[in-house]
C-alpha cells in the first residue's frame, strides 16, 4: 500500500473531552494539523438571518477545505467536532485523496458529562450532551466506533486512539 495520510474524527456528546483529547492526538501524531469546528463556527458572526442548518453547513465545509488544503501539503488532519449525519458526506467529499480515515465517538456515562460540562461552567449544554450522548449509544453507524472516556485521564484516551485499530477502522459509511 502506498504512502497515505490520516484524518482522525473525533466527534462525541458536549462535555465528553472531545477538545482536550483531539489536541492530544494532533500533538501525537507527525505533521499533525488540528481543525476544531467550534472555533470555525464561532468566525461566522453577525448571522441572525441564518438558521442552524444553513450555519453547519458553511461550518462542514470551512472544515473539508481545510483538511483538502492540508492533506495536499502532506498534513495528518484531527478533527475535533461533533457529527451527527455528515459522516458519509465528509467521506465522499474526500474519496479522491489518498487518506485514511479514522473515526472515533468519545462516550462516558451521564453523570461524568454533568459534572464536566459544570465544572466548565457549560451547564446550559447539559440537554444537548444527553440527547446526543443517547443519540451516538443507539445510532447503528456510530455506537460501532464508541470509546468509553468516563474514568480514563486525555491522554489515555489519545494513546488509545492512536493505538486501537479494532475502534478505529478506515470507514466508508454506506446508507443504512
Amino acid at each position: 500500500m502506498s504512502n497515505h495520510n490520516t484524518i482522525y474524527i473525533i466527534s462525541g456528546p458536549c462535555g465528553v473531552g472531545k477538545s482536550t483529547v483531539s489536541k492530544e492526538v494532533a500533538r501525537m501524531i507527525d505533521r499533525g494539523v488540528l481543525i476544531e469546528g467550534d472555533l470555525l463556527n464561532a468566525m461566522i458572526v453577525g448571522d441572525s438571518e441564518l438558521s442552524w442548518e444553513e450555519r453547519l453547513e458553511i461550518n462542514w465545509n470551512n472544515i473539508l477545505s481545510l483538511t483538502r488544503n492540508v492533506i495536499l501539503h502532506d498534513y495528518n488532519v484531527v478533527i475535533d467536532y461533533v457529527v451527527e449525519t455528515e459522516l458519509e458526506w465528509f467521506c465522499q467529499q474526500v474519496s479522491d485523496l489518498n487518506v485514511q480515515i479514522k473515526y472515533v465517538v468519545l462516550t462516558a456515562n451521564e453523570t461524568k458529562l454533568r459534572e464536566r460540562l459544570h465544572q466548565r461552567g457549560d451547564s446550559y449544554l447539559i440537554e444537548r450532551s444527553l440527547f446526543l450522548h443517547n443519540e451516538f449509544e443507539t445510532s447503528s453507524l456510530h455506537r460501532l466506533y464508541l470509546l468509553e472516556t468516563t474514568d480514563k485521564e486525555p491522554l489515555e484516551v489519545a494513546r488509545e486512539i492512536l493505538g486501537n485499530v479494532s475502534i478505529l477502522e478506515n470507514t466508508r459509511p454506506s446508507n443504512e
